[in-house]
Order: structure tokens, then C-alpha cells, then sequence
């Protein structure tokens, strides 16, 4: 059985991402906080279909594909990064924490594409409401789960937080699978809630701070089963390994 994600309508997802910590719209709800069109966002999803082999899996799988740039959003304008290293550190990622994990970068159709660009504003703005931020440090990561070996990990690491302020999660598509269902809890607590992403540009915002999030295995319905992602990290101060440096 599939559990409907509890959609919130997009005026009202800042006071519900401040109140529960974390909010999940729906795809005419992403289109209209950022001004764009289901066409528009649909636009987007050709750039999924060339991302490298993600060569640091330590669990020995071939499953997940991705492409990762860095951007800093300062009062609503977007600055691509030079090309940095993804890294966390193992209070986080116990299973990929510690070292500087190099992955290609997004193409620049994409990282330049004016839906691209105005989809990251206009997140970056909904989350300035919820949290007064001017500069944001931003990572996008461009993922593919494939079900080629039968199955494949959305979530390696287990239920987790990033070391950020806030997540966002794009489903991108969702292509002759079963499984997938998103899983978020209460750090401090022992509140949650399950749901599974099905339509293409639902999203859910979580503030990693107070929430832990994970996603179930995936399965293929059919051969070339995959589940395609737009992962968006915000940090306030610089990114992880930048804490206590001058920006």
C-alpha cells in the first residue's frame, strides 16, 4: 500500500515547515512558489539521463549515478561555486563521512538553465522566510537509483541528517518501481511519519537540524526500474567543512 504524502499548498509552506520543521508539496505547489510551469520543471528531467557511476559506495553497489555542484545564493542571486569536493563529516555519514568525495559536475545546460536557476531562488527564498538567511551555501545533487542488480539504496547510510540547515527533496521521476516510500522522524523525539513521493516535482523540506530522514530500498516492477532526484542542501555559515572560516 502507497501512503499519500500530506501535501501543503504553497502559501502556507513556510508556517507549516516552521511549525512541524518540515513541509511536502506537491508539483503544481513547486510551480507555483517558484513561478515556473509543470512544463517548465518537466524540462529538466533530460538532465538525468547521463549522470556517472558514483564510485565511493562502500556497501560494493553499482546502483546510484550522480552528478554535484556548489552555489552560493546571496539576497536572491545565484553564484555557481568553483568545483569542490562533497563531504561530510562522520557524525553524519557514518557509512561515507570523512573524505572528500569528488563527483562530477552538473553539465552546464543544466546549471545554466534560467528553470534551474529560478527553481533554486525561489526555494532559497521560501526557506529565508522560515529562517532569516541572506547568504545561503547550496549543494545540488543530481542522483539516479537504478534497479539493474534488483535492487537499489536511496539511503545507504540509513536514516541520517546532512550537517545542514535545511534539505529539500525533489522527486524527479519515478520510473516501473515499487518501494522508495520516504521515511522522516523527530531527532529529539519519537514522532514520524511515512509517505512515498509518486508524481514527478513533488518535494519534501525538512530542517535537518530537528528532523531525520531516509528513503526504502527500490525494486523493478519492470527491467530498467530507476528513481530519479533533485537533492538541495542549505547552510547558513559556509559549506560543512568551511565551519569556522571567513566567507
Amino acid at each position: 500500500m502507497i501512503l499519500q504524502p500530506p501535501f501543503t499548498p504553497a502559501k502556507q509552506l513556510v508556517k507549516t515547515l516552521q511549525r512541524q520543521s518540515f513541509a511536502v508539496a506537491a508539483p503544481q505547489a513547486v510551480a507555483d512558489y517558484s513561478q515556473l510551469s509543470l512544463s517548465d520543471l518537466s524540462h529538466l528531467q533530460q538532465y538525468w539521463h547521463d549522470l556517472p557511476r558514483d564510485p565511493y559506495l562502500k556497501d560494493g553497489g553499482r546502483y546510484r549515478f550522480r552528478r554535484h555542484d556548489s552555489y552560493r545564493i546571496h539576497q536572491g542571486a545565484l553564484e555557481l561555486m568553483p568545483h569542490r569536493a562533497h563531504w561530510q563529516s562522520l557524525n553524519y555519514n557514518a557509512l561515507h563521512g570523512g573524505i572528500h568525495r569528488w563527483f562530477e559536475p552538473i553539465v552546464s545546460g543544466l546549471s545554466r538553465d534560467p528553470v534551474w536557476r529560478k527553481l533554486l531562488c525561489a526555494t532559497a527564498k521560501i526557506l529565508s522566510q522560515a529562517k532569516p538567511v541572506t547568504t545561503w551555501f547550496v549543494e545540488a545533487h543530481q542522483f539516479r537509483i537504478d534497479t539493474a542488480e534488483g535492487i537499489g539504496r536511496p539511503t545507504p547510510e540509513g536514516a541520517h541528517r546532512d550537517g545542514v540547515d535545511y534539505v529539500a527533496v525533489f522527486l524527479v521521476d519515478r520510473h516501473h518501481i515499487k518501494g522508495g516510500e520516504t521515511r522522516i522522524f523527530e531527532a529529539q523525539g519519537s514522532a514520524g511519519q511515512r509517505f512515498t513521493l509518486t508524481d514527478s516535482w513533488s518535494l519534501l523540506m525538512l530542517d535537518d537540524e530537528r528532523m531525520i530522514h531516509e528513503s526504502t530500498p527500490i525494486q523493478p516492477l519492470q527491467p530498467g526500474g530507476y528513481r530519479d532526484t533533485l537533492v538541495l542542501t542549505f547552510r547558513a555559515h559556509g559549506f560543512q567543512e568551511q565551519v569556522g572560516q571567513e566567507q
